[in-house]
């Protein structure tokens, strides 16, 4: 039996969870959330708890068993609380702005990169900090990934966009060769 599979989820006051045949969905005060049910998985609602249960002991069911429990959890979170994902600008000349629906990054290149975020999404900026917000946790973190793409941070002066609190692993310079 999946260890976390097996474990109920507690629905919080404020949170109501709607379930059909094939989807599940978690409005709270943030918003709404909406996913399928995996095949061979079954939700049941039992007071304040939802139980993932599945059918038999197939490998993908043993596997989905776990994933679908997870991502009912992740809405439920989401949907009380939000997510929150932080970055941080370093380096010289590296700035950061809000412009209408999206970013205007100035990251080193020859232009700003005008970054526009998906719908869900809000943004702060604090200084060289970015702070992203949603109730989705996949979409907050592919938003932020996305950004940290643009200018990943290099192992040599350490600039870049960096998630906050990333350990950057630092490269000497070069050693002169002797002869």
């Amino acid at each position: 039996m999946s260890r976390i599979g097996k474990q109920p989820i507690a629905i919080p006051t404020g949170v109501s969870v709607t379930i059909n045949t094939d989807s599940i969905s978690v409005s709270g005060t943030k918003g709404t959330l909406n996913t399928s049910i995996l095949n061979g998985i079954s939700v049941i609602q039992e007071d304040n708890n939802v139980l993932v249960k599945r059918q038999d002991d197939e490998a993908i069911n043993r596997s989905n068993h776990g994933l679908m429990r997870s991502l009912i959890n992740n809405m439920v979170i989401g949907v009380s609380q939000g997510y929150v994902k932080k970055l941080e600008i370093v380096g010289v000349g590296y700035r950061v702005s809000l412009q209408g629906n999206g970013l205007k990054l100035n990251l080193g290149y020859s232009h700003d990169i005008n970054f526009a975020l998906p719908e869900g999404i809000t943004a702060n900026v604090e200084q060289n900090n970015i702070v992203l917000s949603g109730i989705d946790k996949q979409k907050v973190g592919q938003v932020a990934s996305e950004i940290r793409a643009l200018r990943k941070p290099e192992p040599y002066k350490g600039k870049g966009i960096k998630y906050e609190g990333e350990y950057i692993i630092r490269k000497s310079g070069k050693s002169g060769k002797e002869k």
